[in-house]
């Protein structure tokens, strides 16, 4: 049962890379860009793993931010993991402290989306499953790395990686979408973070994400 979950969770977790691929290059060029070279980049990826505080940190880098700059912003970034963690977490209740740590490592958007969907509609296995999803985007998403740091600037514009980013996370946020109070956090979340794009330490994604959680339980409180 924990090798077929195993092989289930990479499996489901195939349509994901297509998003990944073009993330871990655009991010690799960007640490090219920060002057990083491939064991830092890749030692950068392998223990954050994380893009989106990823991307902040090397742009502050880029730009010769000062160290508890950079690792503030990626913080905050990364702050929405804690309601990930806190809404994934009862299905890891039984497992060892080691076990619970590593798959706290692996929590990325598209591994809970993926695992948390999966754990709603069938019986699995929690912990190999999400070991197969998460373990999978990781190999993948270093894969990536080592190729944008190589390529470097030899990405053409053209190719429009950026433009694959937003279109991940929109595959991940439509099918979670279920009824009006998630409804609304959406598009609440998502017009202050679209205003607050230009704020400073990317605050605006963070102030987003609470407004939407906000904004989700008012709802929801008024309609019952």
């Amino acid at each position: 049962m924990e090798r077929d979950a195993f092989v289930s969770g990479a499996r489901d977790a195939v349509p994901m890379l297509l998003g990944i691929v073009p993330f871990g290059l655009v991010t690799g060029v960007a640490s090219a860009d920060a002057g990083l070279t491939l064991a830092q980049s890749l030692g950068l990826s392998a223990f954050v793993f994380a893009g989106a505080s990823q991307l902040a940190a090397l742009s502050l880098v880029e730009q010769g931010s000062a160290f508890l700059a950079v690792v503030a912003t990626a913080v905050a970034v990364n702050l929405r993991m804690g309601v990930y963690s806190a809404s994934i977490a009862p299905y890891f209740e039984e497992y060892a402290a080691r076990w619970r740590a590593l798959l706290a490592f692996l929590l990325i958007d598209e591994a809970y989306a993926i695992s948390l969907a999966t754990y709603r509609e069938r019986d699995v296995d929690p912990r190999w499953y999400y070991v197969g999803v998460a373990g999978a985007l990781w190999v993948v998403w270093q894969l990536a790395i080592a190729t944008g740091v190589l390529v470097g600037a030899d990405v053409p514009p053209s190719w429009g990686l950026d433009f694959a980013v937003p279109l991940v996370f929109l595959a991940l946020l439509v099918p979670t979408i279920e009824g009006v109070p998630h409804a609304a956090a959406a598009v609440v979340a998502a017009a202050i973070a679209v205003y607050g794009a230009g704020w400073p330490f990317n605050a605006g994604l963070l102030v987003g994400a609470l407004a939407g959680i906000l904004t989700g339980f008012v709802v929801a409180g008024w309609r019952r």
